[in-house]
């Protein structure tokens, strides 16, 4: 397998070895994070909570045939499960079939489990999608001006969710608003697969998530969030296809999962220029670990490029990037104002890479022109230790801001292995400064030896590694 990917020399290659790793995946992802069990036909599975009422979707007149929309179904069957939420909650099946659906809203206290047979389809029909207010820290749409439509899956100020299957499917049929995307057919913002709001208490588990029309899972505004065991796919040149992007969250974990993307793996971030700003919630205490990711266009973690409402604490370990643009990279400019700080991360396994570290000052988009010139943003405090590359163009390309240097980057630990045609500078370095040890290829002045030197890692737990899964049963 490394070797065809070492040749990479179409994206013919690339999409074959990506179909054998793909198979492995989401057998492994069968096999060992999910935990599921059939005992006299109930399935357990693992959850934050337990519900003490259940009902099946076609209970409320649903139709799996991948025609006929449940829209109304889903949306009925969770306003009746809503009245169970002071009385232990409930959960709602998916039982086998395709079940098409146009966006439809969660309730507290409450589980969607998808059976391993399932599909939700997205629905083509956009009337299925209602339109909804710009996010606040963003002042506008990301696609266009006109506002943006509902996720498939939605939640709004809601505390205790639980999205999970014993890896059933929830397929987004993206390839339609791709397109309008890209023939500039679209005044609104594309819808996202899952967007959880203003809530507490949510898990996203044990699924596998393809074509998004946009961004796949997005918490925001959110704290207590673990998203574990998810397989994601797109196909890697479509658009704006994110795969767990956190943002203005506090408390989040993002464990086991495999992702093939068009854009960032896991994307961090807090808001846009003056509308972050304003909002000023930052997403801090971040785990995120044992990640895979494939991405040939952008980052396997990007911090940014909307932070406005600051990045703080984040811990990544043990994370796994093939054919992928670039490992941890920080995305920023003048006007978003706020930090990235306290960023961790150790043992990352690359494997031909455009650039092992990668940090951008100078990404200049901005939803207006009202941003504030005077908003610098601070960086500092960036450790990366123990990674291992090979087959690598770039070693790194790290640019901060003129006047505001990007300060208090260690690196150690480190060997990169180059590809056969590498890039004649491999440490492209301007306004930072820090330190390196053990770092090969030799790294750039601005980045001096320092002999000994072992990177940070917080040896401290956040409160979300000890929340605690139960064993749940569904039975249909």
């Amino acid at each position: 397998m490394g070797l065809c990917l070492k040749l990479r020399t179409s994206r013919v290659i690339s999409a074959i070895v990506i179909l054998g790793i793909l198979t492995l995946s989401v057998a492994e992802c069968r096999n060992n994070h999910n935990h599921h069990r059939d005992n006299g036909g109930k399935i357990e599975y693992p959850a934050i909570n337990c519900r003490k009422h259940s009902a099946v979707l076609t209970d409320f007149g649903a139709v799996g045939d991948g025609k006929t929309s449940n829209t109304k179904a889903f949306n009925a069957a969770i306003q009746k499960l809503s009245t169970y939420a002071s009385d232990g909650g409930a959960q709602l099946i998916v039982p086998p079939g395709k079940w098409l659906t146009g966006s439809f809203n969660l309730t507290s206290h409450f589980t969607l489990f998808l059976h391993k047979d399932a599909v939700i389809l997205g629905s083509q029909d956009e009337s299925e999608w209602p339109a909804i207010p710009v996010l606040p820290s963003y002042g506008k749409g990301r696609d266009a001006p006109g506002g943006r439509l509902s996720a498939l899956i939605f939640g709004s100020n809601l505390t205790d969710v639980v999205i999970t299957g014993n890896n059933g499917t929830i397929d987004g049929q993206g390839s339609t608003w791709w397109k309008k995307f890209r023939a500039g057919e679209l005044n609104v913002t594309r819808p996202y697969m899952i967007e959880i709001m203003y809530s507490d208490q949510i898990q996203i588990s044990n699924l596998t998530l393809i074509n998004s029309p946009s961004w796949f899972v997005h918490p925001i505004y959110s704290s207590n969030v673990l998203v574990k065991g998810l397989t994601i796919l797109a196909p890697v040149d479509s658009p704006n296809t994110d795969g767990v992007d956190p943002d203005s969250c506090t408390n989040t974990r993002i464990e086991d999962c495999f992702i093939v993307s068009g854009d960032d793996c896991i994307a961090v971030k807090s808001g846009w220029d003056e509308y972050g700003i304003k909002v000023g919630m930052p997403t801090q205490h971040l785990i995120i670990r044992r990640l895979t990711c494939i991405s040939p266009d952008s980052a396997t973690i990007a911090l940014g490029s909307e932070m406005s409402g600051g990045i703080q604490d984040v811990r990544a370990e043990d994370i796994t990037a093939i054919d992928t643009e670039s490992g941890v990279r920080i995305k920023t400019a003048v006007g978003r104002g706020a930090y990235v700080k306290d960023i961790y991360v150790r043992r990352m396994t690359l494997k031909t890479m455009k650039y092992v570290f990668w940090m951008a000052g100078n990404y200049n988009q901005h939803p207006d022109l009202k941003y504030d010139p005077k908003a610098i943003p601070e960086i500092k405090g960036i450790n990366y230790r123990d990674v291992v590359a090979e087959n690598v163009t770039y070693s790194a390309k790290l640019d901060g801001i003129q006047g505001d240097p990007f300060t208090g980057i260690c690196i150690s630990n480190v060997t990169i292995a180059l590809t056969e045609k590498p890039k004649k500078l491999q440490w492209n370095c301007t306004d930072i400064a820090g330190v390196t040890s053990n770092v090969t290829p030799t790294p750039c002045a601005l980045l001096p030896e320092k002999k000994g030197v072992d990177c940070a890692f917080p040896t401290d737990r956040l409160p979300i590694d000890d929340v605690q899964l139960k064993t749940c049963s569904a039975g249909l």
